[in-house]
């Protein structure tokens, strides 16, 4: 994802056209997968397909309820989209955060995002797929508000309130990171020990 713009509709655009990219290499690449290829590492210690989609299922669960039932209640206040978008400082270092790419700057994993086992079911699949759906659902009602004045608490440091606006373009491109990820792996032949179960990872 490219800097973002800071005309509201654009930045908006933006977000929805990389949520739209990752909704079509979930139908052509990851709906497609058995069992053994999604739950393959390309090496020990490193994640498959279905440990990435489910580490974004576990972050879209922490986020994306609240969200929708923030920007909901926006609207019916009567909230009014802004011309510009405005970046807060803690949320403007997450994004920077996100941004980096993860050879530059890998990031830890909290335990309690990481994926829960390395043998997982097709549904992570089609749950990653639902909250695709959620969140261009969270994008089109930001349209209609004014996102910059929607806080956000973080899931780990509940007094930390970020804008909508940068929460958005964070998960965003941690979606863009791990979807890269993903499909490396299945650009990767399998590796000998790759079966070897696997908790955490930096990002």
């Amino acid at each position: 994802m490219s800097a973002s713009p800071t005309r509201t509709t654009e930045f908006l655009d933006q977000l929805e056209k990389s949520i739209r990219r990752a909704q079509e290499v979930n139908n052509a690449r990851f709906r497609q997968l058995d069992i053994q290829e999604l739950n393959r590492r390309p090496h020990p210690g490193k994640w498959s397909v279905g440990q990435c989609l489910e580490h974004l299922n576990i972050m879209g669960g922490h986020y994306l309820p609240d969200m929708m039932r923030r920007v909901r209640l926006a609207r019916q206040r009567g909230s009014r989209p802004a011309e510009q978008v405005k970046h807060g400082y803690f949320g403007s270092k997450l994004v920077e955060a996100m941004r980096t790419p993860a050879s530059e700057k890998p990031l830890q994993t909290p335990q309690q995002f990481a994926p829960s086992g390395s043998r997982l079911p097709r549904t992570v699949v089609e749950v990653f797929g639902r909250q695709l759906d959620e969140l261009l659902r969270i994008i089109a009602v930001a349209r209609e508000i004014n996102a910059n004045r929607v806080r956000i608490p973080n899931p780990v440091f509940p007094l930390l309130r970020i804008r909508l606006t940068d929460q958005l373009e964070a998960l965003v491109l941690h979606l863009d990171r791990h979807l890269l990820q993903a499909e490396q792996v299945l650009n990767t032949k399998p590796a000998a020990g790759s079966a070897r179960p696997a908790t955490f990872e930096t990002e």
